[in-house]
Formats: C-alpha cells, sequence, structure tokens
C-alpha cells in the first residue's frame, strides 16, 4: 500500500471514528495504519485514546506494551502488559512479550518462565522456541539453544531466523558443515542477504575453501548495503590464505567506508604487529584512541606494539592506561605487573640507559 493510499484509508477511518467514537476497531485499525507509516506517536496517541475510553481492552494494552518496549522503557512497558495479564490470563502473547522484557534485563529464569508459559498457552510458535535459543545463546550454552532453534525449524522449515541464529550457533561449536548447509538454505530463500553472504564466506574461510570463500565476500560486496563488515571479514579471510597484501587492500577499503568506526583500523594495525610492521601498527593503534579514547584494549594494543619496539617506558605507560580504564581486568592488571617488574631489574642491572 502506498503513501496515499494509507493516507486516504487514514482519512477514512478518522471519519468513521467521530461518527462512532465508541467503535474500539476502528481505533485498532487506525493504529495499524499509522504503524504501518511509522509514526509511532499517532499508533500510541490513538491507543491511549481507546484505553481511556474501554480501559480493559487488551489489544490495546499489549500494543501499548510492545510502542513501549520499543522506546526502551521497559517498566511501562512491564506495566501495560501486567495490566493485559490481569485481564486476559490465558493470551500467549503477552506471556510471550514479558518473556521478552526480562530478556532485556537479562533476567534468564524469568524470561525462561514467561516464554514456557506461552508454550503452555501455544506450543506451535516458532517465534517461542527461537527466543528461548537466543536466550541461552546469550549465555553461552550453544547446545541448548541448537535444540530450540531445532524445534523452532521443525514448525517451520523455512524461518530465516532461526535458520541464521542457528547457524550462526552450530559456527560457535565449530560444526562448520551444518552452519554452512543452513546458511545455504538462507541464501536459497533470500539470494540478496548480505550478511548471510558474508556468513557463508567466513565459514568456508574455515573450512579451508579459499576460492568459494573469495566467491561469497565478492558477492556480498556487489549486493546493496554498506560493505564495512564484508570488507573486514574478507581482509580476515585473505589473512587466513596467507594473501596479506590484499587483506591490508581489503583493511583500507574498509577504513575509507567508514573511518570512525575502529574495527577495521585495529585488525589492520594488529596486523602490522605480527609481521614486525611496528611503526605503522602505533599510528594506527593512536588513530583509534582519537576515535575511542577510553579503549583498554587498544591501550594494551598500543603497549604490545611498543614493547615490540622496545620502547619499554611507553609500553608501560600505554599497559597502566589499559588498567585504569578497565581496573577489574585481571589479564590486563598481570601484563602491566610483568613488564614493569622486567623493566625495574633491567634498571637494577643497569641493562637500561638512563633517560
Amino acid at each position: 500500500m502506498d503513501r496515499e493510499d494509507l493516507n486516504n484509508k487514514i482519512n477514512a477511518l478518522i471519519t468513521e471514528m467521530a461518527k462512532d467514537p465508541q467503535n474500539a476497531e476502528n481505533y485498532h485499525q487506525l493504529a495499524e495504519l499509522y504503524l504501518a507509516q511509522a509514526d509511532y506517536d499517532k499508533v500510541m496517541s490513538v491507543l491511549e485514546s481507546l484505553l481511556t475510553i474501554h480501559p480493559n481492552d487488551v489489544q490495546a494494552l499489549v500494543g501499548m506494551g510492545t510502542m513501549w518496549f520499543y522506546e526502551k522503557d521497559f517498566r511501562k512497558s512491564l506495566s501495560y502488559y501486567n495490566k493485559a495479564l490481569e485481564i486476559n490470563p490465558k493470551n500467549f502473547l503477552i506471556y510471550y512479550n514479558m518473556g521478552n522484557v526480562f530478556a532485556e534485563w537479562k533476567n534468564f529464569d524469568k524470561a525462561l518462565f514467561y516464554y514456557n508459559r506461552a508454550i503452555d498457552l501455544n506450543s506451535t510458535n516458532p517465534e517461542i522456541y527461537n527466543a528461548i535459543a537466543l536466550l541461552y545463546n546469550d549465555i553461552e550454552d550453544y547446545v541448548e539453544s541448537k535444540a530450540y532453534y531445532e524445534k523452532a525449524l521443525s514448525l517451520d522449515p523455512e524461518n530465516i531466523t532461526a535458520l541464521v541464529d542457528m547457524g550462526n550457533v552450530c559456527f560457535k561449536l565449530y560444526d562448520y558443515e551444518t552452519a554452512l548447509e543452513l546458511y545455504k538454505k538462507v541464501f536459497v530463500l533470500n539470494p540478496d542477504n548480505k550478511i548471510v553472504a558474508i556468513c557463508i564466506g567466513n565459514t568456508l574461510t574455515l573450512m579451508k575453501e579459499r576460492e568459494k570463500a573469495y566467491s561469497y565476500f565478492e558477492k556480498a560486496l556487489k549486493m546493496e548495503g554498506d560493505n564495512y563488515k564484508a570488507y573486514i571479514c574478507y581482509a580476515i579471510s585473505l589473512s587466513e590464505f596467507e594473501e596479506y597484501e590484499m587483506a591490508v587492500e581489503m583493511y583500507k577499503r574498509a577504513i575509507d567506508c567508514a573511518p570512525k568506526e575502529i574495527d577495521a583500523q585495529t585488525l589492520l594495525a594488529n596486523l602490522y604487529t605480527n609481521f614486525n610492521h611496528t611503526d605503522m601498527a602505533v599510528d594506527l593503534y593512536r588513530q583509534v584512541l582519537q576515535i575511542k579514547p577510553a579503549s583498554a584494549e587498544t591501550y594494551m594494543l598500543l603497549g604490545n606494539a611498543h614493547y615490540l619496539k622496545g620502547e619499554i617506558e611507553q609500553a608501560i605507560a600505554s599497559y597502566r592506561a589499559s588498567m585504569s580504564l578497565s581496573p577489574e581486568n585481571d589479564e590486563f592488571k598481570l601484563v602491566y605487573m610483568q613488564i614493569l617488574e622486567e623493566y625495574i631489574d633491567k634498571k637494577r642491572n643497569g641493562e637500561l640507559e638512563e633517560a
């Protein structure tokens, strides 16, 4: 439906509502039309008006809960869902939505409780199983996560969300063959899916299928959309197959695409460090810190580069900055203390020149 048709339907509904202001269905339809226009303020205004007339309208309560959920005001969202639940405790969608709220709060037990309650009321909805699978994925229980994605796919074999996410889980479980099979199913269903093309390329890289991997990265680069991630993954693949000059070129293309993003610059600096091009690495790490000054990880990497150059005092200063930004990180503390002790010992033994 184009914008003109939407506006005509909206105007017609507003006229009907003026004639019959108690008709709840007109409000529901108007809210859906505004939702189609992505005019969320008007969606909420219509639902609030409906709830003024019919305070126990479950659909409106759930709609308001969902709108506040998307606004990330989860407490308000939950208050509407609770009210809807008091009116209709047999509505699976309310439990599902409440599970989503607790999942956002990282409250695993309550999220799982509400998702399971939703399953009790509607055991054939694949999206509930997808949500539980994602919940387990978040706590890195990939085996359990995979089981729930399998259940979702048994109900809907062409469920894109389950296919992609289960592919990601299999990838994390080092089951690259299954991951590739799942990604390719998605690619057949949606051949313009840039992210999945990149996922296939990544998987083929780890399966040591160089030419096939490259072909999918090339496909991804020809698709519409941002190429930043495609360039980075292509560069990683090229590095894996020891084509370092091309990898450097891909990182540089990624940097040109998004000069304010730090991933490509950091990875390229890491590559330079690995090949002892430490001057170039140091320059890049410093550029990253100009973009993201509070990056403890970057200070640690900068310290490593200084250390490889024999610039121990600069390395210590970088490690100290890293530790101060992330004082809870035991690894950073250990590196700092080890290099500091080494420096002190060399000073005592006269192995370092006086500044």
